[in-house]
């Protein structure tokens, strides 16, 4: 077992010529490196899979043996000071590890398909391997210095990531924005970590903790300035976990990839910041209010996310707003030292949310043909809607994970979020009914997503290969009535009328032709149907499964859904005994001086887990009632009308309903805050300073030259080249001198 610890090295480095090579061959070699592209991708995943059955090795022992492996070696060496570098291997380091290593295995093999028509193939490959390798050499960290390091390696890939697309503005200025965003955390986090050093006098964490819980329980500290160093280290996570008030940097992070996203939310950028709480748990644990402060962020995080993705169209957002709100859970675990809850949750969430993406990214992969290459539109919910037809295995994947993320038994979600809130009511009844209720908005806009995607008709403009509009079907307001100036006309009826005949009472035929579209997606389309009408023949297409390269990861990431749960459930007769989790956790458990869960009553969690399951299913409820009749009832104009006027007033009023809408769609007015209150403070406050800098810094030394150039200038004219008049101006000025040196002397 020793020996198998001393090579443990490999997990974050064993990955990292891959990008290396990469980025050397498109310099030296590009055409070459180009032609053999899709043998770096499988090396990609090659290595990334030996770490990754490396990693469960691990973890097996670690399970087995429940012990704690740590190696250092001295890098800088002075006097009183000495960085070490090294790699700490415990329960949450191998849960860490495991968890980016197979979502990011099924990252890589969609990416291949998903990408395969990118011009960036290569460099996407080098970013996404490169991003994996940091988070594992973060994961492995055994010392806040080098966490750092690897913190800021994270941070650049995903800039690099979230602006792929860099000649698309709106990703440029997305890249943007998370950066700055995460480097306010940052210099928080490096604050808090020196201000630690300064107390400690160590960066390794078991030293940290030892020395510091002793000056603690001695009495030796100031508890203000713990206080402070422990918020300035918590602002780190804050912005890496997309935590209130710096998560506005993640729905606009949507602007990449739709892997990029998938990766993003289920095991690196997002989980770098509860990964390093979990870590420095021990440390906040012992200092008052701190838990408190992380448990209320949390809470705010969780009713934010929930309410922000309400009102999203682009469904990307949606998801991304989910992602904040289920962090939000997870941090709030963390707050109330329910660590084994917060890892639980960190991992179920984890699949069912890369699912969600890569299942976002088949429809919209689907839709592209139709609506034209552009986010805006292949990723509105506003164009889809029945795609069910269509994609029926993304659409499986896709309910099964929002029924997992709504809190759905016996999916994998369920057993944790319910851990959470059941542990929310110990904790403290104002922590847990914001939690409790907020289920029931998870469930509601999970449902809304659902069916706006999958159900009813093609809500969509259907067109034909050049991409210009031809017929407007049916367009919807998203909360549930008709969007203003969507008439339809009897022209376009008589046209929605003549698409749902039966074929072969159409005078259709299936075009062979391919069509190239834009060069970042597939340049294979599906025709759907010709049709002569009125005299005019047109050519439309519909959506289409995806390639099974990509339904793999899908179908994967289904199994890790419906049982991933049951990982944490003791399996006796007695129900007495630890679970595999709790095993695996022995060690981390311990340190925080907790017991590890030694016994379930199923009875209890029964009881407990009702209440849960009947807010999410109100949730669900409710969804379907505001949604569902809209899609369903399309063929009757009368009932949608009936609906749309009558139906939403039984619960919301037009006022409640549009301010709701407002308050989710503007994104809680966040971004307008701080663009007017910040960001155009800081604009005027820079160009003061740069005025400032212009009219008296720069006016300073250049008025100084100026004087000596006019001085110089006037004087050239007093010479006349003869040395006797300068001597002679020489001998006046020696003697105006000596006088008033000599009548200073005087009167002296």
């Amino acid at each position: 077992m020793e020996q198998t610890y001393q090579y443990t090295w490999i997990i974050p480095f064993l990955p990292l010529p891959v990008p290396m090579l990469i980025a050397l061959g498109l310099i030296l070699f590009p055409k070459a490196t180009k032609s053999f592209r899709r043998m770096w991708a499988f090396q990609s995943i090659l290595l990334l899979s030996i770490v990754m059955l490396f990693s469960m090795n691990l973890s097996i022992q670690q399970i087995n043996s429940s012990s704690v492996y740590q190696y250092v070696w001295s890098w800088i060496i002075n006097n009183d000071f000495s960085l070490e570098f090294g790699y700490l291997i415990d329960s949450l380091t191998s849960i860490m590890s495991i968890l980016i290593t197979t979502v990011g295995i099924l990252v890589l093999i969609y990416s291949d398909k998903y990408m395969s028509h990118d011009h960036g193939y290569l460099r996407f490959f080098a970013y996404m391997t490169f991003f994996s390798t940091s988070m594992l050499g973060l994961v492995t960290s055994s010392n806040l210095i080098q966490i750092y390091i690897f913190w800021e390696l994270v941070g650049m890939c995903s800039y690099l990531l979230i602006g792929f697309w860099f000649t698309r503005p709106v990703a440029a200025n997305a890249c943007q924005k998370a950066f700055v965003t995460n480097r306010v955390g940052d210099f928080g986090l490096l604050l808090g970590i020196l201000g630690f050093y300064w107390i400690t006098g160590s960066f390794e964490f078991r030293d940290l903790f030892k020395i510091f819980n002793n000056l603690v329980s001695h009495n030796e500290v100031n508890f203000l300035f713990v206080t402070l160093c422990a918020i300035l280290l918590f602002a780190g996570p804050i912005a890496k976990s997309a935590q209130f008030p710096l998560h506005v940097w993640l729905p606009d992070a949507m602007e990449g990839p739709t892997p990029i996203s998938a990766l993003i939310h289920a095991a690196t950028m997002v989980a770098a910041g509860i990964f390093l709480v979990a870590r420095l748990l021990p440390l906040f644990i012992v200092i008052p209010h701190i838990m408190n402060l992380i448990s209320l962020i949390g809470t705010i995080t969780v009713f934010f996310g929930a309410t922000l993705a309400l009102a999203q169209k682009d469904i990307k957002r949606g998801l991304a707003y989910s992602t904040m709100s289920q962090l939000g859970y997870i941090m709030l675990a963390l707050g109330m030292g329910s660590y084994r809850s917060a890892l639980f949750h960190l991992i179920t969430h984890a699949y069912s949310k890369a699912l969600l993406f890569l299942g976002s990214g088949s429809l919209i992969h689907s839709m592209e043909p139709i609506v034209g290459y552009s986010p805006k539109k292949s990723q509105n919910m506003v164009f889809m809607g029945g795609l069910k037809k269509y994609i029926p295995m993304t659409q499986t994947a896709f309910l099964l994970a929002t029924l997992s993320l709504c809190g759905i038994p016996p999916l994998a979600c369920f057993w944790s979020k319910d851990e959470i809130l059941n542990d929310s009511w110990l904790y403290s009844p104002i922590f847990a009914i914001i939690p409790w209720s907020t289920a029931g908005f998870t469930a509601f806009y999970m449902c809304r997503i659902y069916l706006l995607t999958f159900e009813g008709y093609l809500n969509i403009h259907f067109q034909n290969y050049s991409g210009k509009n031809n017929i407007p079907l049916y367009s919807i307001y998203l909360w549930g009535k008709e969007k203003k100036g969507s008439k339809i006309s009897k022209k376009n009826f008589r046209l929605i009328t003549l698409l749902k005949i039966k074929r072969k009472k159409c005078a259709s035929s299936f075009s062979k032709k391919v069509y190239k579209i834009d060069e970042n997606v597939r340049t294979m389309i599906q025709p759907f149907l010709s049709i002569t009408y009125f005299g005019n023949s047109k050519t439309y297409f519909h959506p289409y499964e995806s390639d099974n390269t990509m339904l793999f990861p899908i179908l994967i990431l289904i199994l890790f859904t419906l049982f991933l749960g049951f990982l944490g459930i003791p399996f006796n007769q007695e129900g007495l005994g630890l679970d595999i989790l709790s095993k695996w956790l022995i060690p981390s458990i311990n340190l925080l001086h907790q017991n590890a869960k030694t016994s379930i009553d199923w009875y209890e969690f029964g009881k407990d887990s009702v209440f849960s399951v009947n807010i999410a299913s109100f949730g669900i409820f409710i969804g379907i009632f505001l949604y569902k009749p809209v899609y369903s009832s399309f063929q009757n104009l009368t009932l949608i009308n009936l609906f749309v006027k009558k139906g939403p007033k039984r619960i919301f009023s037009d006022k409640i309903r549009n301010r709701i809408y407002d308050w989710s769609y503007n994104r809680g007015y966040i971004d307008s805050f701080y663009a007017t209150s910040l960001t155009a403070k800081m604009s005027e406050l820079a160009q003061f300073i740069h005025l400032f800098d212009r009219r008296v810094i720069d006016a300073i030394p250049n008025g100084v030259g100026l004087i000596s150039f006019f001085g110089a200038d006037i004087l050239k004219y007093s010479g006349g080249g003869r040395i006797s008049s300068y001597l002679f101006l020489y001998f006046f000025y020696v003697s105006i001198f000596l006088l008033i040196y000599y009548f200073f002397l005087l009167y002296k």
